[in-house]
C-alpha cells in the first residue's frame, strides 16, 4: 500500500505515497466532497487543474439517485462523472443516521443488524446493512471504501457511546468479510486486479478509553486505514485534543489515518501535525456558495495552533473575506492574484461582489474555486 514513507523534519506530518486502482497519491491530501457525483458548480476537469488528487462520493445519495443500474451502465462512477483520479466512497451510514436523528426516528430505525430508513427523495423504504454498504461501493467502483459504522452525536452519554463502539466493531467484521468476498469475485474478471483500500471508523464519542478500545479491536480485524468518527469538537466548539491524541496513539504507524469531515484550516493543521493523512470536508464549497473566501496571508503556518476560538490564529496565516460586504463594491484588485486559475486572476473582487448581489451562480462558482485552491495549497504547505 505504501510506496515510501517519511516524516517532515519539523513535525509528525507523514509524507507517503499510497497506491490506488486509479493512481498514486502523496500524503497528506485533501478531498472535496462530490456528494452526488459532482463538486457543486465545478466540473471534474477544473478540479484536476487545481491539483486536487482525489474526491469523495456519497454512497447513499448515488444509490438513491441516479441508482446503481445507471452508474454501472455508464461503466462505473469514474466514467459517469468523467474523473479518472482516485475516488473514495463513504459507507452511507453518516447520512442515514443523521436522517434518523434529525427526524427523531420518523424517517427510520436502527436495529442490531441493519438500518431501515425512508428515502428523503420519494419516501420509499430501504435497508442498509454492512454487507449492502460494501456491495454498493463495489458497484460504484471506487478506489477507497469505508465500513458502515454506528454514528452518534458527540454529546451522547457513555452508555450510548459504548453501544456505538460495540456495534461499530461488529459491523466492521461483517464489512471486512463482505469486502474479501467481493475482492475474490472481482479478481478473475480483471487482469492485474488492484483491490480498493478499506477503512474502518473509530467511534467512542468524547471518551478516550472507548476510542482506544474501538481502534484496538478494528486493528485486530485488519484494514488499510482507520477514520476518526464524529466531529473533533464538543457541543461548545471546543477542540477534543485529548480524545484525538488518544485515538491517534491507538492507530498503528502503518495504517492510513483518515480525518472524516475535517475541517477548518486550524483543525486540518491539528490533525496533520499528529500524523493524520487524509481529509475531506464541505467547508470550502459551502462557504464559497455563501460568499466567504479563504485567502492565504504572507505569514507562515503556525507550528502549534492555539485554541479553536483564537482570533490571532486566523490572522496569522489566512483570512476570510465576506465578499458581499459593501467595501468590496469598488475593490478592483484580483480575486486571487497568485492563483493558477485565470478566472481568479482576471476577475476582480468588485465583479465577484456584484455577482453575489444579483444572485448570479457564476459568483458562487468563482468563490468555490478560490476556496478549493486555498485548501489544496494549505495541504501542500503543511506537507512540505
Amino acid at each position: 500500500m505504501f510506496h515510501s514513507s517519511s516524516r517532515t523534519r519539523k513535525s509528525s506530518i507523514r509524507n507517503r505515497i499510497i497506491a490506488t486502482p486509479h493512481g498514486k497519491i502523496r500524503t497528506p491530501f485533501f478531498m472535496p466532497d462530490a456528494t452526488q457525483g459532482a463538486v457543486k458548480l465545478i466540473e471534474s476537469e477544473k478540479i484536476k487543474t487545481i491539483g486536487v488528487p482525489a474526491m469523495v462520493v456519497n454512497t447513499l445519495h448515488l444509490y438513491l439517485q441516479p441508482g446503481l443500474k445507471i452508474i454501472q451502465k455508464a461503466g462505473g462512477i469514474h466514467q459517469f462523472m468523467n474523473w479518472q483520479g482516485p475516488l473514495l466512497s463513504d459507507s452511507g451510514g453518516y447520512q442515514v443516521f443523521s436522517l434518523i436523528y434529525k427526524t427523531k426516528g420518523r424517517a427510520g430505525k436502527v436495529y442490531e443488524d441493519k438500518v431501515v430508513f425512508r428515502s428523503p427523495i420519494d419516501g420509499s423504504r430501504h435497508e442498509l446493512t454492512p454487507e449492502k454498504s460494501i456491495q454498493i461501493q463495489f458497484a460504484l467502483g471506487t478506489d477507497m471504501m469505508v465500513c458502515l459504522d454506528d454514528v452518534r452525536p458527540n454529546d451522547t452519554d457513555r452508555r450510548e457511546a459504548e453501544a456505538s463502539v460495540e456495534r461499530t466493531i461488529k459491523w466492521a467484521r461483517r464489512c471486512k468479510r463482505e469486502f474479501e468476498k467481493q475482492v475474490r469475485s472481482h479478481k478473475p474478471k480483471v487482469k492485474s486486479y488492484h483491490p480498493p483500500l478499506l477503512f474502518g471508523v473509530v467511534q467512542g464519542g468524547i471518551f478516550p478509553d472507548l476510542r482506544r478500545e474501538c481502534a484496538k479491536e478494528l486493528v485486530k480485524i485488519g484494514f488499510d486505514g482507520l477514520g476518526y468518527g464524529a466531529r473533533p469538537i464538543d457541543e461548545n466548539g471546543k477542540f477534543l485534543e485529548e480524545v484525538l491524541t488518544a485515538t491517534t496513539a491507538a492507530i498503528p504507524e502503518n495504517y492510513l489515518r483518515f480525518a472524516l469531515g475535517v475541517g477548518t484550516p486550524e483543525d486540518v493543521i491539528r490533525f496533520a501535525r499528529l500524523g493524520w493523512d487524509m481529509f475531506d470536508c464541505v467547508i470550502p464549497t459551502r462557504e464559497g456558495r455563501h460568499g466567504r473566501l479563504y485567502q492565504s496571508q504572507k505569514s507562515k503556518i503556525p507550528a502549534s495552533p492555539a485554541g479553536r476560538k483564537s482570533q490571532n490564529f486566523g490572522k496569522d496565516f489566512y483570512r476570510i473575506l465576506n465578499i458581499t460586504n459593501a467595501k468590496f463594491a469598488m475593490d478592483f484588485s484580483p480575486i486571487n492574484a497568485d492563483s493558477k486559475l485565470p478566472e481568479l486572476r482576471e476577475h476582480s473582487k468588485a465583479y465577484l461582489h456584484h455577482l453575489f448581489k444579483v444572485s448570479e451562480p457564476l459568483g458562487q462558482r468563482l468563490a468555490s474555486l478560490n476556496n478549493l485552491e486555498f485548501y489544496n495549497n494549505l495541504i501542500l504547505k503543511i506537507g512540505s
